[in-house]
């Protein structure tokens, strides 16, 4: 890197943690002054209420860090403008679109960072719940007599499921028959979930029986045997109702085809899941909106750059929140309604930048 990128890196990330870190510190500590009396009645000590605020950090960082790009690139190209550096720069040969450069490299970095931290926030916030004694630790591992539809029109009729020892007991699976393939069936004692690298179950002391129009065709005993469309973790059999929010990446997937199998509407729960990928991504295209927004008034002061932020910032949040409604009611397909903010201002972007004098 050339001693001016590494100028203008180093600027991006002290404003960029400055405001992704404060922020969210601000946040919680009035958080925690407006509660703290209700959760001293609680019979908190202190040392609790503190660590589960520690907890709800990452979840503000999640929701920060677009806003902190944002901030970060405005507040580092401004005074560039404003002190005369990017006129020098350019009368050195330097264009604005390679100037920008390694400000866009690091807001691809700052997406990964979001989404990683949008992952962690999941259990953290479900966490601090636990110790604010807002919700119950999640202590169901025992469910008896359900039935669970799985993939490839695999009915599972379950006695007895226990997540703790990872096991099922009495179990009868089921596979209806389609044209030229009988209805097949698996009758076993047992079931045992065995951790491996893919994970597995193992029935034990069963029988699978090959099923025609009205008699069994043929029975088959086994000690043991192993069902590779049975692909389902044990706690996900427990089909737990979960907010969206206290989800990461892979159990809203999960729990989407659960719900989708059983018939339920998903388009809601599907827009949130494309923002689980869509918002973090929100940090390259903000960076690439911003650049050329810094530059339109360069001769304004830090409170320009503020009201920039701040606007560009709540029209985004505006647009989320209308798309993932349109979502939800199904006028747009669930993906695209997660992905119109981004790619709305991503085409306004790019114009910005074709415009802006390089």
């Amino acid at each position: 890197m050339r001693l001016l990128d590494r100028y203008l890196v180093r600027q991006w990330i002290r404003i960029f943690l400055l405001t992704a870190v404060g922020f969210p510190l601000v946040q919680v500590l009035i958080q925690a002054t407006d509660k703290v009396g209700k959760l001293l009645e609680r019979n908190l000590t202190a040392g609790a209420i503190a660590l589960s605020y520690l907890y709800v950090i990452p979840e503000s960082m999640s929701q920060m860090i677009p806003a902190a790009c944002l901030f970060a690139t405005v507040f580092t190209l401004g005074p560039l403008a404003r002190n005369s550096e990017l006129t020098a720069a350019k009368a050195s040969g330097q264009s604005f679109h390679r100037l920008i450069l390694p400000l866009v490299v690091a807001a691809l970095f700052a997406s990964g960072l979001s989404f990683l931290v949008s992952e962690i926030s999941t259990r953290a916030s479900a966490r601090a719940l636990e110790i604010q004694k807002e919700k119950r630790a999640s202590g169901i591992t025992t469910r008896y007599n359900f039935v669970y539809r799985g993939d490839g029109n695999w009915v599972y009729a379950i006695r007895m499921l226990e997540t703790k020892q990872k096991r099922m007991e009495n179990v009868v699976f089921e596979r209806e028959g389609k044209g030229a393939f009988p209805t097949l069936a698996i009758v076993a004692d047992s079931v045992v979930y065995v951790d491996t690298l893919a994970g597995r179950w193992r029935f034990f002391n069963g029988s699978s029986h090959i099923l025609g129009d009205s008699t069994a065709l043929a029975t088959f005993q086994f000690r043991r045997m192993r069902l590779k469309a049975l692909t389902q973790r044990p706690r996900d059999l427990l089909v737990e109702a979960k907010n969206p929010s206290e989800m990461d990446y892979r159990e809203l997937r999960d729990y989407i085809g659960v719900m989708r199998r059983s018939g339920n509407d998903v388009r809601k729960l599907s827009v949130d899941l494309a923002l689980k990928i869509a918002v973090p991504a929100t940090c390259f295209v903000i960076a690439l909106f911003g650049a050329p927004l810094a530059m339109t008034a360069p001769r304004a002061g830090a409170a320009v750059g503020v009201a920039i932020s701040l606007g560009t910032t709540i029209a985004y949040l505006l647009l989320i929140n209308l798309t993932r409604a349109i979502g939800a009611s199904g006028l747009m397909d669930p993906v695209a309604a997660a992905w119109a903010p981004n790619l709305f201002f991503l085409l306004v972007g790019l114009v910005l930048l074709w415009k802006v004098r390089t």
